[in-house]
């Protein structure tokens, strides 16, 4: 990634970073990452990590807390005040009271997370007071998606677009688009109601491919689908163009507005993002939705794959030595996890762990990353269902039991959002090639359909105060993002 940011960027991450290295020294502190591309659950995720450490919630695997040497965790100001707070009032009172999953990350937003603890060594106890800050750093997986157009002009950007709009799984979605940019030649005067028509046109398009039906991943540029405050203004009122040739554009035509558009996005939009947030972080999650894309079938497998292998190449892997990592922050831990593990019953947990295990290391090679441990997990960071067994035919078959959400369906069966049930969820098959078959049909196996659940009722204990979060694998996530630097 630094053959993609200039001398200058470059000098300007040093200073940050040498500034943050000392006051690191007197506060200890660790930058983690938090993305995913659209419901992945990287709110719910967040809430539920910081909800389980506050109040001391079951997490036999995050040996800190298994040991008892964390004596509390608590919240505390954040060091960035021109970020947005992440709201993790807002979004626990949702999952608690509302039982209603919270909004979905729209922006860049962060919260610190500080932890008292013990060291686990009594010479860590003689030099050190025992306390962490954890910085988390939440951000959406489609504006990781656009570092690489950094690294790419405008033909490129184009080029791109259109092999990836050609694709059997995408062709239908982007007929509209394709014949829109075809009856517009590039060389005409510039014209603003043209560039708007084809931005919006693009943008319908790359929002029907992120629709539940087809669960597309790679949608360049993200701010196309996720505009926030620069909906409407002229760094995003672009679109790729057809058979652009080498030569530069002429002056005053409509390939050299939307190509000058397109470059000022990369500056003013992309290369802040990644300055300020990717290049400050020490520790990441990538949060995938892969009973998703196994839901639309083989393509979004793939598709999946495509963005994985992305998102990983944007990344800064690596440990560094004492005096490199003074002026430049690496990655050192990246945890690639699959959301939604309470979907399905435990005995499938393992195979849907393969599933994002063979997506992740494709896609790690392929992005040739190295230097940092990546991990792959199957999670629930709040486990919306429990398990039980149903006797059919004299046969007792495993079910999860929990309250659909409103409108999800099941057979001819719809559900109001409040009526509990059991759900036989079908087993992931032990063949996992069959999945990644491009040759199949998408949704060709109603083995493996899943509906979606409410948050669950939270247990009190015998004083009527609310219990912890639920989860399942939240501990494990805990102790390869964090643990360590808790001993």
């Amino acid at each position: 990634m630094a053959a993609l940011t200039s001398f200058t960027d470059e000098t300007r991450i040093a200073l940050d970073t040498l500034a943050e290295r000392a006051t690191g020294l007197v506060n200890p502190s660790i930058r983690l990452g938090v993305t995913g591309l659209s419901r992945a659950g990287k709110t719910v995720f967040i809430s539920a990590f910081v909800h389980n450490l506050i109040h001391g919630g079951r997490l036999p695997m995050f040996e800190a807390q298994k040991s008892g040497r964390i004596a509390r965790a608590y919240l505390e100001q954040q060091p960035d005040d021109a970020v947005p707070r992440f709201q993790y009032e807002d979004h626990v009172d949702a999952l608690v009271s509302g039982r209603s999953w919270p909004d979905s990350t729209r922006a860049v937003s962060e919260l610190r997370l500080t932890i008292d603890y013990e060291s686990a060594s009594a010479w860590g106890r003689m030099f050190s007071r025992g306390r962490l800050s954890v910085d988390i750093v939440d951000y959406p997986g489609e504006w990781l998606l656009d570092l690489p157009l950094l690294g790419k002009s405008f033909a490129e950007f184009s080029q791109d677009s259109f092999q990836l709009a050609a694709l059997p799984v995408r062709a239908d979605l982007a007929e509209e688009w394709i014949a829109l940019a075809g009856s517009v030649d590039g060389e005409t005067e510039a014209d603003e109601m043209t560039a708007r028509r084809l931005a919006e046109s693009f943008t319908a398009y790359l929002r029907a491919c992120r629709q539940d039906s087809r669960a597309l991943s790679t949608l360049p540029p993200g701010r196309f689908l996720m505009p926030g405050d620069l909906e409407g203004s002229p760094a995003l009122t672009f679109a790729p163009l057809p058979n652009l040739g080498q030569g530069r554009a002429r002056p005053g035509s409509l390939r050299a507005m939307l190509e000058r558009r397109y470059e000022s996005y990369k500056t003013h939009v992309i290369k802040p993002f990644f300055r300020e947030h990717i290049t400050r972080l020490d520790r990441q999650i990538v949060l995938v939705d892969v009973m998703q894309a196994l839901n639309a079938g083989p393509a979004a497998l793939s598709d999946l794959e495509r963005a994985l292998t992305e998102i990983l190449g944007c990344f800064r892997p690596g440990s560094g030595n004492l005096f490199t990592s003074l002026f430049a922050r690496h990655i050192d831990r990246i945890l690639i996890a699959a959301t939604k593990a309470d979907h399905i019953h435990h005995t499938s947990h393992d195979r849907l762990q393969a599933i994002v295990r063979r997506l992740s290391d494709r896609a790690a090679a392929r992005a040739g990353v190295s230097g940092a441990s990546v991990d792959v997990l199957a999670l629930a960071a709040v486990r919306a269902t429990r398990e039980g067994t149903v006797t059919q035919r004299k046969e007792e078959l495993p079910v999860i039991i929990g309250t659909p959400l409103a409108g999800e369906t099941i057979g001819k069966d719809t559900f109001d959002g409040e009526t509990e049930t059991a759900v036989f969820p079908g087993d992931l098959p032990k063949n996992l090639d069959a999945l990644f078959d491009p040759n199949a049909e998408a949704g060709q196996s109603e083995a493996i359909r899943f509906v979606r659940f409410r948050p669950p009722k939270l247990e009190r204990s015998a004083d009527g105060i609310s219990l912890s979060l639920p989860h399942i694998r939240l501990d494990r996530a805990l102790q390869f993002l964090i643990g360590d630097r808790l001993e």
